[in-house]
Formats: structure tokens, C-alpha cells, sequence
């Protein structure tokens, strides 16, 4: 069986693709019916156009880390070491980690909250792929990688359900 995401050649039967992780149950699938699905099936992160992360350093202080993401409206931040990502800290681990201790901690490494070893996929993985990692990790952010495992971006389930919006409305 080949896969169409990377073109490995897989042995039949296999559920995901040993050269690139991706997902080959879909192959099996009935054709989709309607936009929607079409789109969760078909079309890749790049329709996305994944932001560029912002990232810091694991020792960056968590007072500098809540401070860049209230200054710039964002719900996360990449924590990379070069330029690798190596966890991530979101409003979410602001509120459950630091609580109301927060002023007491700011000058305690980011490192120590992150959430570690994040997921991450590539540009070209299907929003089919993205949303089950996300629905599965419980996460709302996504770092986005190159094919060296470079950070690159960055999605959120936001991004992915705006597209999805707008396959509703043709």
C-alpha cells in the first residue's frame, strides 16, 4: 500500500504509515459527501497558514512568558531549544499550574510548568490528522514542524475550525 501523504511503500493492513506516522485507515474510507468533509479529508495544515510561533527559551522566567502572552494576545507559547520545540505553556497552564501563586513563581523557569514533548505535525499532515491529535492530547495548540523537526508555526483549533466554517458556507 502506498501512502499518499509521503509515498512509502507500506505492507497492507498497516493503520499508519512507517515513513511518515500518517494515518492510512483513511484509504478505505467512502468518498466524501459534502464540503466538510471533503476538507477534513483532503486539505492540509497549509491551508491554515499556520502563524509564526512565538518561542522562548526553557529558562525564560514564567513572569516574561505571561507577560508576551497577554502583550500579544496569544494563547501560547513554544518552548524551543534551537529551534526545536521541547514543550509548550498555554493560558491553560497559567491557570491549572500557577494558579493564584503566580506572583511568587515569576521568576521560576518556564521550563518547570510547560507542558513537555509536545506533539507536532508538519504542514502537509491532513486537518483530519491535526484534529485528532488535538481531540485525542486534549490540546488547542499545535507546534508546526519542518521535516527536521524545525519549529516553523503554529495552529490552533480556532484556525482549523474558522476553515471549516468557511466550507459550510459554499
Amino acid at each position: 500500500m502506498t501512502c499518499p501523504s509521503c509515498g512509502g511503500e507500506n505492507i497492507d493492513g498497516v493503520a499508519d504509515c512507517v515513513m511518515c506516522g500518517q494515518p492510512l485507515s483513511d484509504l478505505t474510507l467512502p468518498e466524501p459527501s459534502t464540503a466538510l468533509e471533503r476538507s477534513l479529508l483532503v486539505d492540509r495544515v497549509a491551508v491554515l497558514a499556520p502563524k509564526p510561533a512565538i518561542h522562548v527559551s526553557p529558562a525564560t522566567p514564567i513572569g516574561d512568558v505571561l507577560t508576551i502572552l497577554v502583550d500579544k494576545g496569544i494563547g501560547c507559547v513554544v518552548v524551543a531549544e534551537a529551534g526545536k520545540p521541547v514543550g509548550v505553556f498555554s493560558e491553560r497552564d497559567a491557570l491549572v499550574k500557577l494558579g493564584a501563586d503566580t506572583a511568587s513563581l515569576r521568576d521560576r523557569p518556564v521550563s518547570e510548568f510547560m507542558t513537555e514533548a509536545p506533539e507536532t505535525l508538519e504542514v502537509d499532515a491532513k486537518l483530519a490528522f491535526a484534529l485528532q491529535r488535538m481531540d485525542v492530547g486534549g490540546y488547542r495548540h499545535l507546534p508546526i514542524v519542518d521535516q527536521h523537526g524545525t519549529l516553523t508555526g503554529v495552529i490552533s483549533v480556532r484556525d482549523i475550525l474558522r476553515h471549516l466554517a468557511g466550507k459550510l458556507e459554499t
